[in-house]
């Protein structure tokens, strides 16, 4: 069935970075724009960046647009969030999902499948 791996989560510094990456097991991510979420605890799940199926467009939240950026390697059927400049709010549970192609609304309601997250915790 379908299924998301999240990786590359982990502890850094403020000011520092991380990459994270959203795999597919048996099946591909070619045909669907990817979102990156983030939920930390006692607050809403919060949609960072979309990615269309293509790769042609993306876009942002506010809260990190200018340190994220997000990319796809088809070849790879994989997802990417490079994360700069972190900063102890970006602390909380990362998450990628699968939309339809285009990227729409940064709503989670709009995203269909879910991997498990990767933590990220950014402190001194």
């Amino acid at each position: 069935q379908l299924q998301l791996v999240e990786s590359g989560g982990g502890l850094v510094q403020p000011g520092g970075s991380l990459r994270l990456s959203c795999a597919a097991s048996e099946f591909t991510l070619d045909y669907y724009a990817i979102g990156w979420f983030r939920q930390a605890p006692g607050k809403e799940r919060e949609g960072l960046s979309c990615i269309s199926a293509s790769g042609g467009n993306t876009n942002y939240a506010d809260s990190v647009k200018g340190r994220f950026t997000i990319s796809r390697n088809h070849a790879k059927n994989t997802v990417y969030l490079q994360m700069n400049s972190l900063k102890p709010e970006d602390t909380a549970a990362y998450y990628c999902a699968v939309g339809n192609y285009y990227c729409l609304g940064s709503n989670p309601e709009l995203y269909k499948y879910w991997g498990q997250g990767t933590q990220v915790t950014v402190s001194s």
